[in-house]
């Protein structure tokens, strides 16, 4: 009696289970898998130390080593974290925070001698494949996800169902995934958005965003073309205007130190709302434009009709009430024909003629020659200058110095977009002449596929801008005179052989290029009708069956009836396999049940082949018996579906008749 009470209370205490030698592997390749796509954001020493820890670790179980002592790990731990907060000068944020989770996932398999502690590395492998998403929300990431969390599932089924076929395992996992299609679907559709990105942070969550800056200095928009990443797309509802129309306002720049432009607040009153008069066709399109993390909606130049929550500034781009942190669409009607702001404010006229004191006496000297012609004379003269003179475009310019402005026009002579830019405006201003730099994007190349207008950050361009009386702002754009391929044909045409460019835009294979448009046509369905499916989209997609005023509840009402239908429809789905299951489990626990009046009672908890391994160590003379028992109800139960099932559950219900007969108690 004693001895029988003493093993159910073992039994109910659940002990540890060991961790079998052959799931090692499972968990180590969850591990690899889950934390070495994060090898591209961390430090390299650190990547090192994650995959030395890694390969240690899968010599230990190659070799049957023990593991190391628990003081041992305590002070790697302390010294990884350690060097993490040197590193990031913070143990917070996102960086920060990632890199200890790949840390803890490579230490966590150095103490793994339990199923216990192999559900922590399971459950961490989960957690750790939603901060891909921070870095990441392409296709290929969430391919690469889908593929992860199949191995996690199944690293779950391995752990539990003991050793099985590969094939077997994986079939398993699939199978789970598939069951829950059907809710994610259901999920996706109804499931009441939020807006704004899901994905981020708030401090460091859009550090790493690229585009154009909130000033301009030699060498920014330069360095800016080597990027061949997509800075938005746009579709036009008729027709395209051509190429050398396609002037994309960012911000503007009338304030300038010597060497940098910059957007300068007015003193004061604010000016008056622009007026813009469109004069010929209005072009309507929607943009999806990419997180910039600034105002700047890079409307084509000039709109006359904005999307909501967005305004004109005076200087006449369009900004959004708060920085765009996350991909967005927006809808415009612009006109490349326009009178702009033919009544000016005085203040902005008088900012859009000042220059710093006594810098480029050779530059306001020719300004000066010119200064008693019209103004539109006087721009004739400076693109005449740069039109037949030796000047060149390239982006290999050299560094300029205190007096960069007549450095550049009677010296070096060579310089990109926005040398030509600032020399210009420099040349109006000291002539009398109101002038500004403008920044944005010009060009762009359709998409045969999805019929796109795609606009590259390698489009990045700087022009000017004069004052003339009765016209208002009209654009200049002195880089055409130096280079006019690069507005009728693009950046490459325009530039010398050699000159460094993203491959992306330098595509002269068709098939290249038309991979290149497929995939990117691609990315955009799936930015669109996955990433950026947001209020306004699922509003959209509802009301194509004929769902006109979705609300929360309405929403919560079907989702709930929705999953209950699919619910049903896996149940019934399941049923028959259920029945199947039915007769085996009541064979094994008739089996077991015999066992416990031998004094072995299985706890609910324990496995068919872990309770097997108990009965070994209790009653050696049982034991040959309870595994053979154990291994036809696992197969049975967990494995693939044989014809020869009937057999093995006719040698599972006479397992339970050999049993030896039950000791007699002494008197």
């Amino acid at each position: 009696m004693a001895t029988a009470v003493s093993t159910r209370f073992q039994a109910n205490s659940r002990p540890a289970v060991p961790l079998e030698h052959g799931a090692v592997p499972w968990l180590l390749a969850v591990a690899l898998v889950t934390a070495g796509p994060h090898v591209e954001h961390l430090p390299w020493w650190l990547s090192l130390l994650v995959a030395v820890t890694l390969l240690w670790r899968a010599w230990l179980w190659r070799q049957h080593r023990r593991l190391p002592p628990r003081w041992a790990l305590s002070l790697l731990v302390l010294g990884m974290i350690g060097a993490i907060g040197w590193q990031f000068r913070t143990l917070f944020g996102k960086d920060a925070g990632v890199a200890l989770l790949v840390v803890f996932m490579a230490l966590k398999p150095l103490e793994m001698n339990s199923r216990r502690d192999a559900m922590v590395v399971v459950m961490l492998g989960y957690f750790l494949l939603l901060t891909h998403y921070l870095y990441s929300q392409g296709i290929a990431t969430g391919l690469w996800l889908l593929s992860a969390t199949t191995l996690l599932t199944a690293a779950l089924i391995r752990l539990h169902g003991g050793p099985q076929p590969i094939a077997a395992v994986a079939r398993h996992a699939g199978l789970l995934l598939a069951q829950a299609l059907p809710f994610m679907l259901i999920l996706y559709l109804l499931f009441p958005r939020v807006s704004g990105p899901l994905w981020g942070l708030p401090q460091d969550a859009h550090s790493g965003l690229s585009g154009l800056s909130e000033q301009m200095a030699p060498g920014s928009i330069s360095r800016l073309i080597q990027s061949g990443a997509i800075a938005f797309r746009s579709r036009f509802a008729g027709e395209l205007p051509e190429k050398a129309d396609l002037y994309w306002r960012g911000p503007v720049f009338d304030d300038y130190d010597g060497l940098t432009w910059r957007a300068r607040a007015l003193p004061g009153k604010p000016p008056p709302a622009p007026k813009v008069e469109g004069i010929g066709q209005a072009h309507a399109y929607t943009s999806i434009l990419e997180a910039h993390n600034r105002r700047w909606l890079l409307a084509l130049d000039v709109p006359t009709s904005l999307p909501a929550d967005s305004s004109l500034a005076p200087t006449l781009e369009a900004l959004a009430r708060e920085p765009v942190r996350a991909r967005a669409r927006f809808s415009f009607v612009s006109s490349v024909d326009y009178l702009a702001n033919v009544s000016e404010a005085p203040a902005i006229l008088q900012q859009a003629l000042t220059l710093p004191p006594r810098s480029n006496p050779r530059s306001r000297a020719l300004a000066a020659e010119w200064a008693s012609r019209p103004p539109e004379k006087i721009a004739e003269a400076a693109l005449a200058m740069f039109r037949n003179q030796n000047f060149y475009y390239t982006l290999q310019a050299p560094l300029l110095g205190t007096n960069a402005m007549d450095e550049f026009l009677f010296e070096t002579r060579r310089g990109f977009c926005e040398h030509y830019a600032s020399a210009f405006v420099f040349l109006m201003r000291a002539a009398g002449v109101p002038a500004r730099v403008v920044a944005g994007y010009q060009g762009g190349e359709i998409n045969p596929v999805d019929g796109y207008l795609t606009v590259r950050q390698s489009d990045a361009h700087a022009w000017s801008e004069i004052w003339l009386a009765g016209r208002g702002w009209v654009r200049f754009d002195p880089t055409a005179a130096v280079a006019p391929s690069r507005i009728d044909q693009g950046i490459v045409a325009a530039l010398p052989v050699g000159e460094t460019l993203p491959i992306v835009i330098r595509l002269d294979s068709d098939w290249l290029r038309q991979l290149r448009n497929r995939w990117e046509a691609t990315n955009n369905a799936w930015n669109q009708w996955v990433l950026g499916y947001n209020p306004q989209r699922q509003r959209e997609v509802l009301s194509r069956f004929g769902w006109r005023e979705p609300d929360w509840r309405g929403m919560t009402a079907s989702l709930a009836a929705l999953c209950g239908v699919a619910l049903l429809i896996v149940t019934l789905w399941t049923l028959p396999r259920r029945r199947m299951v039915e007769p085996i489990l009541a064979a094994w626990q008739k089996y077991c049940a015999q066992l416990e009046r031998r004094g072995i009672a299985r706890a609910e908890w324990e496995g068919p082949r872990d309770f097997a391994d108990r009965v070994a160590r209790e009653r050696p003379d049982l034991a040959a018996l309870t595994s053979q028992a154990a291994g036809y109800y696992a197969d049975l139960r967990y494995g693939p579906h044989s014809r020869n099932a009937a057999d093995t559950l006719r040698q599972l219900q006479q397992c339970r008749h050999r049993l030896p007969p039950r000791r007699r108690k002494q008197a």
